[in-house]
């Protein structure tokens, strides 16, 4: 008997956190790719003070005093910097607000800061370019939905993209393209 109750119980409650309502909930992330730039920049600074250091001691035929490694740091610090102030230059924000059963509306926000771009080394061409680009873009795009267990599959008949709910219900996750994955918070 209590195996029985235990069984209804849970199958109760499988159904029920399948069949949970999206409408009215909002998703959102002020910069879904920070996260990926900020992992690239920083697993790409070891190396690239490694190969440095290498490739200037097979040219000069020697081991790199203190002074000259530091110079190569200090180098590295610098571009990392600029790297940095490039992150801080573009920002793309994502909400996706689901109006009915079928229905959802997804805004990006992307905004480019011309000052952070400068100091990271983007000439004056690029920069217009890029804004010229980003005006150009849809901020808003509606789209029908269809909710299969934790998958949300946003325009399920044309070119479907696959989000992912957490069990929780209070993540949203996606891929913006094949190598940077984000993650969108509930927030209403």
């Amino acid at each position: 008997m209590k195996k029985g109750l235990l069984l209804a119980i849970t199958l109760l409650l499988a159904l029920g956190m399948q069949a949970q309502s999206l409408v009215g909930r909002v998703y959102y992330n002020a910069n879904i790719l920070s996260d990926r730039v900020n992992d690239v920049i920083n697993k790409s600074i070891p190396e690239a003070k490694a190969k440095k250091i290498a490739e200037m001691e097979n040219k000069k035929g020697r081991k790199l005093t203190d002074a000259e490694k530091a110079e190569v740091e200090k180098n590295l610090q610098e571009a990392q910097a600029k790297a940095y102030s490039a992150i801080k230059g573009i920002k793309t924000a994502i909400t996706v607000e689901f109006k009915s059963e079928t229905q959802a509306v997804m805004k990006m926000d992307m905004q480019v800061d011309e000052d952070a771009l400068k100091q990271a080394g983007v000439n004056w061409a690029k920069r217009k370019a890029l804004k010229a680009a980003i005006a150009l873009a849809p901020s808003t795009e509606k789209a029908e939905y269809v909710v299969q267990g934790n998958l949300v599959i946003m325009d399920p008949s044309d070119e479907p993209d696959t989000l992912r709910l957490s069990d929780d219900g209070k993540y949203l996750m996606g891929t913006f393209d094949k190598k940077t994955n984000y993650k969108l918070t509930r927030t209403k």
